[in-house]
């Protein structure tokens, strides 16, 4: 793309012929569509925001995982008190005898799934990893790029061994009940989703669940299922042929003219000029 912003290795790496870095964002701001000189791992550890990717919209908050190739196009946009890591690492650069396509999708041709989630006993564990990486990223001595290598290998290994798949419930068994909340929303784009249901079958306090919910993503869990379901319509208008009144009911709208009114109020455009933009932009 002619005039595309491209992210290089010298502004965000302390040393020339380092395989891996850190980059903190804290809060991570609203970013212009850009692509890079290197791939990244992306963990969001609070608020929310709309991650597009390859022009594909993510509503992403707490546990959200993304795995972003150098070649992959990339922005923020409505964020909100968004607190995010970057793992950035040039594959060409790592040195350790690994398979590091079997641990990162996506990596030299392996399949990309580029989204998933993770709960918070892999966040806590990940988070430790992450600090020790970070501070090895930015020494000067002979043996800080193997260290960070090593601790990078480490946290890639962790983050397979507890990612799941977004619309995965049977995951979230083991999981925090806020982990639970956010993948049962996630699984419910198409479907009515019931809080009250929802504790009575995890026995817990909706009026705590939902301040809980607040707190750790800066939005209503209405809103953050209203906003999921909006970015599945978005994926729909554009990836598919189908009707408006069809992706409504995909996205849990029974009534196509109330998903028009509340896509509009989101989105700026009706469903249909969103559709038409979309696809001239294409």
């Amino acid at each position: 793309m002619s005039g595309q912003l491209i992210l290089r290795k010298a502004d965000f790496f302390p040393r020339a012929g380092q395989a891996v870095a850190v980059a903190d964002r804290y809060p991570q701001n609203v970013f212009a569509e850009h692509t890079h000189e290197f791939c990244e791992l992306v963990l969001v550890w609070r608020g929310n925001g709309l991650h597009v990717l390859n022009g594909r919209p993510y509503r992403i908050t707490r546990g959200d995982l993304f795995y972003i190739r150098a070649e992959d196009c990339h922005s923020y946009a409505s964020v909100n008190d968004l607190v995010l890591q970057n793992i950035i690492y040039c594959p060409d650069m790592l040195t350790l005898n690994l398979d590091w396509a079997a641990l990162i999708p996506g990596l030299n041709g392996a399949p990309w799934i580029p989204h998933w989630r993770i709960g918070s006993s892999g966040m806590a564990q990940a988070r430790q990893v992450m600090t020790q990486l970070e501070h090895e990223s930015t020494k000067d001595d002979p043996l800080a790029n193997m260290m960070a290598e090593t601790l990078f290998a480490q946290l890639v290994m962790m983050l397979k061994r507890h990612r799941f798949a977004t619309d995965n419930l049977a995951a979230t068994h083991s999981e925090a009940l806020l982990d639970k909340l956010i993948t049962a929303l996630s699984g419910s784009l198409n479907r009515s989703f019931v809080l009250e249901r929802f504790c009575e079958q995890e026995q817990c306090s909706e009026r705590a669940l939902r301040q809980q919910f607040r707190t750790q993503t800066g939005m209503t869990i209405n809103h953050y299922l209203r906003q999921l379901r909006i970015c599945h319509a978005q994926y729909l208008l554009q990836h598919s042929e189908q009707m408006i009144g069809e992706i409504a009911m995909q996205c849990g709208f029974e009534d196509s003219n109330y998903f028009s009114v509340v896509f509009s109020r989101e989105v700026g455009m009706t469903p249909g000029q969103w559709r038409h933009r979309s696809r001239v932009a294409a």
